[in-house]
């Protein structure tokens, strides 16, 4: 199984990109966020010509929303609201015996402070209610994924300068503690830095800002696969492909890809 996530930013603009990226990488299933897309307007056609007719989406007009695409049927598709809100940022469903989680956690804004600042309170909320419920929905023994944009580069060496970004949100230690809960409360493993040795700089994310974001890498960790611990011993790859960044109007993510036996 070759698993994908992406944040496509807008999936009806950058069609075509998924297009190659399907082509060049191969993936079984490609789970994307901020589709940006309401379900009757979603390219379903196009991308089951892609070779991936099996779809659980969920979106809206403009903003967030989560699809996953399988070549493989998927069955048990569930949508859910979090931390009180219907802003379709969590779709499940089960292919091949596993479970899929495709997720866009909350940015949180700009502000880390949720007392002055609803979307950062929101972005917590979300990641609170993920944890407590996660242990309630699946187990550690039972082959389940969960990925997408989580917007929290969690470890040291997830983002270009630890130092400059602790007060930035996505790397500030009330983030990082309530993803580490989140990660604990499973024995979730993290897929990259199960290959990638914390030590080494690994990012997904480069700001549209950045005049030459190549050249200056201040990148971010942002897209996250996780997969439970029965998984540990069918994870055979992972990858960032970096290249997909630099493509003509280009999402600010990178796909992300693992492989299982």
């Amino acid at each position: 199984m070759r698993l994908i996530t992406w944040n496509i930013n807008s999936v009806r603009l950058r069609i075509e990109l998924l297009a190659r990226l399907v082509e060049e990488t191969k993936p079984d299933i490609v789970c994307l966020q901020e589709t940006k897309v309401e379900d009757a307007l979603f390219p379903a056609q196009r991308i089951a010509e892609m070779g991936l007719p099996h779809q659980a989406i969920w979106g809206q007009k403009s903003y967030n929303g989560v699809a996953i695409l399988a070549r493989q049927p998927v069955s048990d598709i569930q949508r859910f609201d979090r931390a009180g809100k219907s802003d379709c940022r969590h779709v499940a469903a089960t292919v091949d015996g596993v479970g899929i989680h495709c997720l866009y956690i909350p940015s949180g804004g700009d502000v880390p402070d949720p007392a002055v600042n609803e979307k950062f309170a929101h972005k917590l909320a979300f990641v609170e209610e993920l944890t407590a419920w996660g242990p309630t929905a699946t187990k550690a023994s039972e082959p389940t994924i969960w990925c997408g944009d989580f917007n929290i580069a969690p470890l040291e060496h997830d983002v270009w300068s630890h130092k400059e970004l602790l007060d930035v949100v996505s790397h500030t230690p009330v983030e990082v503690e309530a993803l580490t809960r989140m990660q604990a409360s499973l024995g979730w493993i993290d897929v990259a830095r199960h290959f990638v040795p914390a030590s080494q700089k690994l990012y997904s994310w480069w700001s549209y800002r950045a005049k030459d974001w190549e050249t200056s890498d201040r990148g971010r960790r942002l897209d996250h696969v996780w997969t439970t611990p029965v998984l540990a011993p069918r994870l055979k790859h992972h990858a960032v492909v970096r290249d997909a960044r630099g493509w003509t109007q280009a999402s600010d993510h990178a796909p992300v890809i693992v492989d299982l036996t």
